[in-house]
């Protein structure tokens, strides 16, 4: 077997960006009764997505939002593929992966910005703000795993470690027919 080509996907900021909104974000969903460490933990989530977002509208390419979010006639096609199992690899996020990440972002950055406002002295005990809260925080807890079952699904079907891609060495094989030994060097 020779040794295939590798393209560095997801740059090592942009991983250790995607740890942290993840291991934050789990650990709100923990803590979720509230105190310190789930307001502290709520305020690194929002920084990070924050961040996220600054970077999804104005970052580097291969943060940017344009450069994987693909049109819903294109995903709606996608996802079909998927069903009959023929989906193309995509050397980034996969339509409807570039769709989970916009979704679990937008619920993360507003559940967290309510529950940054929550406790401020101007919104102290508002009904409605503890309910927007909720209803941005939940839904979390069944995506990430729909979000991990689709990592999954996707590196069995295409026969890559995505896990080991989005964490570790950023690497993916260049061409999609191709075996590769090892990913590039973190």
């Amino acid at each position: 077997m020779t040794s295939m080509a590798w393209v560095r996907v997801w740059p090592k900021w942009q991983r250790l960006l995607h740890a942290g909104l993840a291991l934050t974000t789990v650990a709100a969903l923990v803590t979720y009764e509230g105190g310190r460490q789930h307001e502290w933990v709520g305020y690194a989530a929002l920084a990070l997505a924050l961040l996220r977002l600054a970077l999804g509208f104005g970052g580097p390419m291969p943060a940017r939002f344009t450069a994987f979010i693909r049109a819903p006639m294109v995903t709606w096609d996608y996802a079909r593929a998927v069903w009959k199992g023929r989906e193309a690899r995509y050397l980034s996020h996969n339509p409807l992966g570039a769709w989970m990440v916009v979704l679990l972002l937008s619920l993360g950055a507003g559940a967290a910005a309510t529950g940054a406002l929550y406790v401020t002295d101007r919104f102290w005990g508002e009904a409605w703000l503890i309910a927007a809260h909720a209803l941005l925080a939940w839904p979390l807890g069944l995506l990430i795993p729909l979000h991990i079952a689709g990592v999954i699904h996707a590196s069995r079907r295409h026969r890559e470690n995505l896990v080991g891609a989005m964490w570790w060495h950023g690497g993916k094989r260049a061409e999609s027919s191709d075996r590769a030994r090892s990913p590039p060097e973190a």
